[in-house]
């Protein structure tokens, strides 16, 4: 005879439902001639499975309840103030659990819960994994995608409204700890063996602000004070767009290929301050573990990114940064829009000499090894007989390549290996910040943009899984009590 002995803890009325339907589910396949309903059953049994997975939590999150005539946390001692019910949000559901809440001493002083700050509840609502959860959804899909998702996928129900403001919520957590947490994401990263070069870039796309941030801006008058620009002029819908800038550093190996890539991106700021700190970082904790890989600075022809790569900090000894191979690219692809642009200007927009002579002279500047020179003197060829605004458009594209011509070997790079085009960066651009902030009907302020390209940039960074632990964690805090013979820090796992 064989016993079986479970515990009261799932001793639950929702456990011996689900028991039951699955008795019931057996008793069907007996009874009936056809096949009972499947995808009744898959659903059903989802709900009851959900059902007991609530249970279980809410049983679990009770032990983290204290109760003590006094507790110390951070070192500030609370006493007893009420004991309540509160709804908090897990992955499988609400759970309903009564807990306690202490208060410093102090007229106005705010209550905590020590059930939360030991479970790591997270704003008062989420638990970790229906936080997460939360966050990554919102990393991808609009507030009222989100909640519709979860909807279909049945367990928790989140409001689109609470899903909105999730991941600001964990943007002010990141962004007061950013620096050092960043530190520590970096420090968990490896360089593969393989790796030969250190490819660095930045680049800028247009994001749709707010009304309240460009009203914001009224004491810079007509002038973007991210980008120095004069917005004067523009149609009113342009007014509302603003600079965001995306960063990469990725690693390449000696044929060529890349092998991973870390992706930053920021919302408009003066001089693109943040993302530089942040891309100079990574080169420099990558560089610190290989200080012998090939370093190739690409990006379009803005002076201001050329102003941050030319100055690079590696963190490198004077020896050390004395025997760096470094490289200056302007990215191929741009090069070559302008180059349309003035074989555009010479021969007609669209004319058939015109895109003759533009893929005679991209080839050139590409494969020949002294093709930027050669192409700028067949545009000032061309340039001598114009006049009048065809003549300063053809100049300035003319400049563009005398101004760059340091910069585009491309010959010289293709036989090195090395990348010459930003795609990974444009790409970025694309992805971080177009795909997600450049919806339909779509205006951000500052803080509601960085929050969703933060976790953006986590998540295609392949750094989600390290970033999470550093957020959540933040949300627990150690308990004591208070004793006569001291503090006694309660461990919830004992």
């Amino acid at each position: 005879m064989s016993v079986s002995h479970i515990s009261d803890a799932v001793q639950t009325p929702t456990l011996w439902r689900l028991a039951g339907f699955i008795r019931q589910q057996q008793q069907h396949w007996q009874e009936r001639e056809t096949p009972p309903d499947f995808e009744r059953f898959e659903r059903e049994l989802h709900e009851h499975v959900m059902a007991l997975e609530r249970d279980l939590l809410t049983d679990e999150l009770k032990r983290y309840d204290v109760t003590a005539d006094e507790i110390s946390v951070e070192g500030v001692s609370y006493r007893p103030s009420v004991e309540s019910t509160q709804t908090y949000m897990s992955a499988a559901g609400a759970l309903e659990v009564s807990r306690h809440l202490y208060r410093p001493s102090g007229r106005g002083s705010k209550s905590i819960c020590p059930l939360e700050l030991q479970a790591g509840i997270i704003a008062g609502l989420w638990t970790p994994r229906a936080a997460r959860q939360g966050a990554f959804a919102m990393a991808h899909l609009t507030p009222r995608e989100s909640a519709t998702l979860f909807e279909e996928i049945g367990g928790m129900a989140p409001s689109a409204s609470t899903l909105d403001r999730l991941p600001k919520i964990l943007s002010t957590r990141y962004e007061a700890q950013r620096d050092v947490w960043e530190d520590s994401l970096r420090a968990s990263d490896t360089v593969p063996e393989e790796a030969a070069m250190l490819a660095v870039s930045l680049d800028g796309v247009m994001a749709p602000m707010a009304k309240s941030e460009i009203d914001a801006e009224g004491a810079m008058g007509s002038v973007a004070p991210e980008t120095g620009e004069k917005v004067a002029g523009q149609s009113p819908a342009k007014r509302h767009y603003r600079e965001a800038s995306c960063g990469t550093v990725s690693l390449y190996d000696a044929q060529g290929q890349r092998l991973s890539t870390i992706r930053y991106g920021r919302m408009p700021e003066s001089k693109k301050v943040t993302l530089c700190a942040q891309l100079e970082a990574e080169c420099q904790s990558i560089m610190a573990l290989r200080p012998d890989l090939k370093v190739v600075k690409l990006a379009d022809g803005a002076e201001e990114n050329w102003r941050f790569l030319d100055h690079l900090d590696l963190g490198l000894s004077e020896v050390q940064t004395a025997e760096v191979d470094s490289v200056s690219i302007t990215d191929f692809y741009h090069a070559a829009e302008h180059l349309k642009q003035a074989c555009d200007l010479i021969w007609g927009v669209g004319s058939v000499t015109s895109r003759v002579e533009f893929a005679r002279l991209r080839e050139l500047l590409k494969e020949d090894k002294r093709g930027v020179d050669k192409v700028i003197s067949r545009l000032r060829y061309r340039a001598r007989g114009r006049r009048g605004k065809n003549r300063e458009a053809l100049e300035q594209e003319i400049a563009y390549f005398r101004n760059q011509r340091h910069r585009m070997a491309y010959a010289a790079y293709r036989q090195a290996k090395l990348p010459i085009g930003s795609g990974v960066v444009e790409a970025a651009c694309k992805t971080l910040v177009s795909s997600r902030l450049k919806r339909s009907g779509m205006r951000w302020t500052r803080a509601g943009g960085q929050a969703i390209l933060t976790l953006r940039s986590v998540i295609q960074s392949e750094r989600w899984h390290c970033a999470w632990s550093l957020l959540s964690n933040d949300f627990r805090k150690p308990v004591a009590i208070v004793t006569p013979n001291g503090l006694e820090v309660l461990d919830p796992a004992a």
